[in-house]
Formats: structure tokens, sequence, C-alpha cells
């Protein structure tokens, strides 16, 4: 077992459960939580994120201080805020100080470049349009898949039951949705009429919208709810290896959706912070084959040939859709689907 593997095992093990329980007792203010690496030092770094990358940054972030401080001889600090992708935005927005964003789509970074937080050119200021990793939308069944589910259309069956975050307040959520309305826009040819009656069975047949991607795993895991689990392949794969192999089973679908992780540097506040070199080295470590490979660990998808090699077998084979393929862009599905009114209301009205 490598360095990676233990060192991830020992934190899915340990900072998992405990992000579950406090998920699931209500500590966590208003969704999102604030962890630090280290203290007292005279640089502070800190990095807003999504809700279920605690245990990643956990790992990331001693190798880059140790990282900085051979390069630079400085010791520095770092610290998370994490909650959903779209609260930590607007908590940027409402006066958070953070110093970078690392977040699961697109759109929130976008907020943030729309007030002039990001620079409007942010996706060209790293390599993949900014996404040093990426995921798909993967399910989780209890040991067995008693239901048989294999792909989106099974997810429609009368009897199956899924648990995932709500499209209004997580894009982990987003992502599932539109993953199952570009599997229909396949499946059908792209007939509206059969396409939303597919995606009116497809969320009634959800048990529970949770507000994030943590608390749907606090209610599929802890509270025994649900037959499936959507979620990103990365989370999925990490509750098997923390819950147990025996219990659960990983399933990718032949269709989902390309999941990207956007990153950014807070310009303003990272310049008032003093970290405008801090923020900038630290995102473009993300990148590094160190980085990489620790990613992959956590069972995240890279870009780096060298580690894509080394973990080929852990990754099936599935079509990616893009966002933009499907629905035009990102602007227009937040529109068409998101918005209040807009096609996720309408088809939630019973």
């Amino acid at each position: 077992m490598t360095r990676h593997t233990l060192l991830r095992t020992s934190l899915l093990r340990n900072g998992l459960r405990r992000s579950l329980l406090a998920a699931a007792v209500g500590t966590a203010i208003a969704g999102m939580t604030l962890s630090t690496s280290a203290v007292a030092q005279e640089r502070e770094l800190l990095n807003s994120s999504y809700d279920i990358a605690r245990e990643l940054f956990s790992a990331i972030n001693p190798e880059f201080q140790a990282w900085w401080q051979e390069e630079h001889g400085e010791e520095i600090g770092i610290s998370q805020s994490h909650g959903g992708s779209s609260a930590q935005a607007r908590a940027i927005l409402q006066g958070l100080r953070a110093d970078v964003v690392t977040y699961n789509q697109v759109t929130d970074v976008q907020a943030l470049a729309d007030a002039g937080l990001v620079a409007e050119d942010w996706q060209q200021a790293f390599d993949n349009n900014a996404s040093p990793y990426y995921s798909t939308t993967a399910f989780l069944v209890r040991k067995g898949n008693p239901k048989g589910i294999e792909s989106w259309d099974d997810l429609v069956q009368e009897d199956v039951r899924m648990v995932f975050p709500n499209p209004k307040t997580s894009g982990n959520g987003r992502y599932t949705y539109l993953a199952a309305w570009g599997f229909a826009d396949q499946a059908f040819d792209g007939d509206d009429e059969q396409i939303q009656d597919f995606m009116r069975t497809f969320l009634r047949n959800v048990a529970v919208f949770d507000t994030g991607g943590r608390g749907a795993t606090t209610s599929f895991i802890e509270r025994g709810i649900g037959d499936v689990l959507i979620s990103f392949e990365s989370e999925v794969n990490n509750i098997r290896t923390e819950y147990g192999s025996d219990d659960y089973e990983v399933i990718v679908p032949p269709v989902s959706i390309l999941a990207e992780f956007p990153v950014a540097v807070v310009g303003p506040n990272a310049e008032r912070n003093g970290n405008s070199d801090l923020a900038q080295s630290y995102l473009e470590y993300l990148y590094s084959e160190e980085a990489q490979r620790l990613l992959a660990g956590f069972n995240y998808r890279v870009h780096n040939e060298t580690v894509v090699a080394e973990f080929a077998d852990q990754f099936p084979e599935t079509e990616l859709l893009q966002v933009e393929d499907v629905f035009g862009s990102w602007e227009e599905a937040m529109e068409a689907h998101f918005e209040g009114g807009a096609l996720l209301d309408q088809l939630q009205r019973r």
C-alpha cells in the first residue's frame, strides 16, 4: 500500500466519519465549516471549497506547505472554508476574505468574476479551463445492488428511491440533474415531451433533497434512506472505501456528465491579505505531478499523463457529456432549469 493510499485511508477514516456525524447532529453552521491546518504563521491562506473536499485538502495542504517552505524558506498556514459551492461563493460576496476558490461548478466562480472579485479571463489563467482535476456523476448502491441499478433509466423504476443534493443549493446536485437530462436527451433523440416525462418520474423518485453532498451522504449512510446515493464518482468511491467495500457497490453509468472542478484566485482578497504570490502558487501546485497523484488517490480524474497511466484501472470508461454541448452553456442551463419558476420547479409540481 502506497504512502498516498495510507494517507487517504487514514484521512477518510478520521475525517469523513467526523463530518458525517457533524452533519447528522446539525453542528455545521449555515452549512459551512472552517478548518485550519496550521496556526500562528505570519501568513495564512484561506481556500474556499465545496462541501465534500475536506479530506482531500487535508491531504494536499501539508504537502504544499512543505513545498513552499523548502522553496521559499517561509512557514505558512492554510485554512479551509467548506460548504455548498454556491453558498461559499455567496459568503465571499458577503465578505468572506478567501484568497482562492476551489469549486465544483463554473457558475460559482463566474459569479465572483461578475462581481469583480475574480479576473474576467479566469478560465485562461490555468490549464484545462482552470480545472486541475475532474470527475463525473456515479451511483452508490447497497450490497448486492438489490434494485439492479446500472444506468439512469433504472432510476425511474417505481420502487427505486434516490438521495442526492438539492440542485437549487448544490453544484453536485445540479450535475446529477443535468446528467439525467443529458441521458434522456440521448435516449429520446431530443424529444422534449419524453425528456420531461422522464425527468418528472426521476425527480418523483427522490427520497430526500439535502442542501449539500455531505448531507446527502449522511442521509444515505447514517439514516439508511434510499436505494442509491448519486454523487461525484470520487465521493462515492471514498464512501465505499470508508464504510465497507462489502456493504456498498459503485456503479459508473455508461453515459454521464463531465464535472469540472474550477479554481481561481480571488484577486482583491489575496492582494489585501498580502497573499497574491501564495494564492497563485497554491493553485499552480494542484497541477503538479505530486498533487495530481494525491487527487487520483482520492478518486478524482486528472490530466497528468504519467498519473493517468498509473491509475488507469481505477476509472471505468464512460461517455462524458459536456454541459455546453447539451445545454448551450452553463448560463443557459442555469436560466432554463434552476432559476425560480424554471424547468426544475415546473417538473416538481404535483
